[in-house]
């Protein structure tokens, strides 16, 4: 099946994208080894899978969401090569840790992961504060984790359409670099912190790659999702506490400054008084 996979999936790849293939000598030949990438498209697992086949001399195994093996064709396919689902907030997301630990330890695979966890929601698509997954995983087996950045996806299958743009032929660039040194980190317990800072090594290794891709500098501070829906919730609650506020004092204002009807309902004049020098004499 295997084959019969590469053989499909390869001449489609090809007509669509003119694929630029660097640090492929970073990847290990044999071996249990992850490949931590970031994730730009629903179209790049292909292009990784592309990639990691033919220039890596590997097979790819991917740990993807188990609504994507709920498709049929897909189904098939994904079960048929090995591919590892995750199903999360639930034990299944333990056993997915455990299946992916087996194919790296005993079967010797490449494991391909998305730290993120889902396409990146940075706005210049720039890798994002990701999930510490992929540092339990390399801590937890001892496998080399080689960083693996691309670009170019985003202009064949955007993330959030349905829209595929295959032509004319879209430029997509890969580049791996070498494993990550994660040996400040061996060796200790797997704490919260210890889990967060092997991550962050990991992904500014991956973000690094993707800066000499684009030629640019990336931000100083990764997006954080988190946060950032965190902030927009904010906003809104002071823009609802600040809209009441000024509502009822718009009120008033408008209250004063309305003449009072007179009997006619004309606006009344204002009452003179004596103490102007102007009004009327009081007998």
């Amino acid at each position: 099946m295997k084959v019969v996979v590469a053989s499909i999936v390869r001449p489609i790849l090809t007509a669509m994208t003119k694929a630029e293939w660097k640090g492929q000598r970073n990847i290990p030949r044999e071996g249990g080894v992850i490949i931590a990438a970031n994730h730009l498209s629903w179209a790049d697992p292909l292009t990784i899978a592309h990639y990691l086949y033919v220039a890596g001399r590997r097979w790819p195994t991917f740990t993807a969401k188990e609504s994507v093996f709920r498709i049929p064709v897909v189904k098939a396919v994904a079960n048929s090569t090995g591919q590892i689902p995750v199903k999360r907030g639930s034990t299944d997301a333990v056993k997915a840790l455990q299946e992916a630990e087996k194919a790296l330890v005993e079967d010797g695979s490449s494991v391909i992961i998305y730290p993120e966890g889902t396409c990146t929601r940075d706005p210049d698509l720039w890798p994002m504060v990701a999930k510490t997954g992929v540092a339990r995983l390399a801590l937890s087996t001892g496998v080399p984790v080689v960083p693996l950045a691309h670009w170019g996806e985003q202009n064949l299958l955007r993330y959030g359409t349905k829209k595929l743009r295959p032509f004319p032929r879209k430029r997509v660039r890969f580049e791996a670099g070498p494993p990550v040194d994660l040996s400040a980190y061996r060796g200790q317990p797997m704490t919260a912190t210890v889990l967060r800072d092997a991550t962050a090594e990991i992904m500014r290794a991956i973000t690094g790659l993707q800066a000499e891709i684009r030629g640019e500098d990336p931000p100083a501070v990764p997006h954080d999702p988190k946060r950032a829906r965190q902030q927009e919730a904010e906003r809104k609650e002071e823009a609802e506490r600040t809209e009441q506020v000024e509502q009822p004092g718009e009120g008033r204002a408008e209250q004063r400054e309305r003449p009072v009807a007179g009997k006619n309902g004309a606006a009344a004049e204002p009452e003179e008084t004596g103490e102007t020098g102007h009004g009327t004499a009081r007998s």
